[in-house]
């Protein structure tokens, strides 16, 4: 496992490799160009970004402290865990 970094944002993409995989563990398979098709059709691309965006708003906001102060404390807390490590 890598180092954890401060992150600035956060990419996330499903790849026609993705999909592809996921049709597998559906017990189907799509050749490349029919991944893409589906991926380019009616807007799939467009509404599967959108609904990731949704996805990340709705866990950020429930996962935001309630107020600053357990910011600045937990900030202070992975502060002494990096000192005594």
């Amino acid at each position: 496992m890598t180092e954890k970094k401060k992150r600035e944002r956060v990419v996330a993409e499903i790849t026609v490799a993705h999909l592809k995989q996921f049709a597998r563990e559906l017990g189907r398979s799509l050749t490349h160009d029919e991944a893409l098709t589906f991926l380019n059709q009616e807007g799939r691309a467009y509404d599967m970004w959108k609904h990731m965006m949704l996805a990340g708003e709705e866990y950020i906001k429930s996962n935001l402290p309630n107020s600053r102060e357990a910011v600045v404390g937990q900030r202070a807390r992975c502060d002494r865990e990096r000192i005594s490590a």
